[in-house]
């Protein structure tokens, strides 16, 4: 083999029509077909080995972008009231749809931005996302009616998909599998609280303002988050790592026939369709993709059709403002916190299995399911009859706090469990999740006012809550199925 330390990858000679490698001269041939890879499993240039400092910021990075663009998915709820006055004439459920089109939005986007950056790498995907989000969050606020503004919206919710998805490919690549519930709960953590701090800030904002300078506050951060990650930022994918140390490697030895290792050898239009399909392939016929898909569309509509309810909860029942209204999504945001210390509980189960059974299992990561699938199903009740029978306020903001730990368990057990098992895929498994539960965020949410006018908050949410208890452990017998095949070995394309 020869070694160029420099750029810690190894060379091997490959005999044309044969996967036999050999030792090649000192200077390779411009005729010699070759391969460059990485110098060992413990290679300092791998993702993976690289210093903590150097992944910290990177995570960090993607934190920040995770946390930017779900912000924008419920800032403007409690305005709803100020944009439908300015639009006078547009249709309420034009108007709510607005805020719903959105989440449809992050639901198409990684369909292509995830497979992409499975062959363009992270980096390209995340920074063209970060710029023109930011372009179409400030249109939303020029918006002159209601019709660009649901242009707009569902335009920013495309270019905002891109770190929702692509995230969990960067935990994949920077950290090892048994560390990955703890940074796969902070990363959850930072896309969940946006939603439930969107309203308080946007509650206050508008009366002090008006629905338009929440979009000029959006644009501002994320225009700060656009230069915080083309600072902090690099590229992680190790196959376009490895391209790139090819080319390197091409002008030092003056070799134009070196490839980089594990390239396909398909053409790059099929290829590229390939990568493309992958999520819809994955969501059509992979069960453990398509189970995962169904629960957390359920989770997620459920989620949002609860929102709806919040507006008509605290501020007629309970006579709030609609500053003080939004500050009681706090108490999710609060059960949402609890997952910090379920994926350091995840991380060790893990650990323990794995040493008690001798082989590791994505399906460890399931477990964390367990109490998440019980403490939404207690919420939903405890918030919907305690609200409906005008209970003290704080009554039902014990349930959110429950609803809360549910919704941010089962994210993020479906999440860490779908990086563990398709590794090399994760973000094109994590992006056939994402659409499924996407759309139903966005439409569930246009039926919850029909459904509490004739339900009522009690039976409502109780239907709610047997809806998660029958779904929430259906996953666990992925669990128990243990000669289930590895899905990230048999990818469908």
């Amino acid at each position: 083999m020869v070694e160029d330390h420099k750029h810690q990858t190894t060379v091997r000679e490959l005999v044309p029509g044969s996967s036999s490698s050999a030792e090649p001269p000192s200077t390779a041939s411009s005729s010699t077909f070759g391969e460059v890879d990485w110098k060992g499993p413990d290679d300092p240039e791998k993702p993976i080995n690289w210093p903590r400092s150097k992944k910290n910021q990177i995570l960090g990075a993607v934190c920040l972008m995770r946390f930017t663009t779900p912000l924008a998915s419920s800032m403007m709820a409690p305005t709803m009231l100020q944009i439908e006055k300015e639009f006078a004439g547009t249709s309420p459920m034009l108007i709510n749809f607005t805020v719903s089109i959105y989440i449809i939005g992050f639901g198409i986007g990684p369909l292509l931005l995830a497979p992409l950056s499975e062959i363009y790498g992270r980096n390209n995907i995340y920074h063209g996302g970060n710029v023109l989000f930011t372009i179409c969050t400030a249109c939303c606020g020029l918006s002159p009616n209601a019709t660009s503004l649901l242009i707009f919206r569902l335009l920013a919710g495309i270019m905002g998909g891109a770190p929702l998805t692509n995230g969990g490919g960067t935990i994949a690549d920077l950290v090892p599998s048994n560390e990955r519930g703890f940074i796969m709960s902070v990363f959850s953590l930072s896309m969940l609280l946006a939603p439930v701090l969107g309203p308080v800030a946007g509650g206050f904002l508008g009366e002090a303002a008006d629905w338009r300078w929440i979009f000029w506050l959006l644009t501002i951060l994320s225009g700060l988050t656009t230069i915080v990650c083309f600072i902090f930022l690099r590229e992680t994918f190790g196959p376009v790592l490895l391209e790139r140390k090819t080319a390197e490697m091409r002008k030092l030895t003056g070799n134009p026939m070196l490839q980089p290792a594990g390239k396909s050898p398909l053409p790059f239009q099929k290829l590229l369709g390939r990568a493309i399909m992958r999520p819809i392939e994955l969501l059509c016929t992979s069960p453990v993709s398509i189970a995962m898909a169904l629960y957390m569309g359920l989770i997620y509509g459920i989620i949002y059709l609860l929102f709806t309810s919040y507006t008509e909860v605290f501020q007629h029942t309970y006579g709030f403002s609609q500053g003080i209204a939004g500050l009681t999504y706090l108490g999710m945001g609060l059960g949402c916190a609890t997952q910090l210390f379920l994926g350091a509980w995840s991380d060790k189960l893990h650990v323990q299995l794995t040493a008690k059974n001798g082989v590791e299992r994505a399906e460890y990561r399931l477990l964390m399911l367990i109490p998440a699938a019980l403490s939404l199903p207690v919420g939903l009740i405890i918030y919907g009859w305690t609200a409906q029978y005008h209970v003290h306020w704080f009554v039902p903001l014990i349930g959110t706090f429950f609803i809360g730990v549910g919704f941010s368990g089962s994210m993020t057990s479906v999440q860490t469990y779908l990086v563990a098992a398709f590794t090399s895929f994760s973000a094109s498994a994590l992006a056939a999740n994402n659409v499924v539960r996407s759309l139903a965020g966005g439409l569930v949410p246009l039926s919850g006012p029909d459904m509490y006018a004739k339900l009522g908050l009690g039976w409502g949410n109780t239907l709610l809550a047997l809806l998660a208890l029958a779904f929430g452990l259906a996953p666990m017998w992925f669990y128990r199925t243990k000669d289930r095949p590895q899905e990230s070995k048999e990818c469908p394309v």
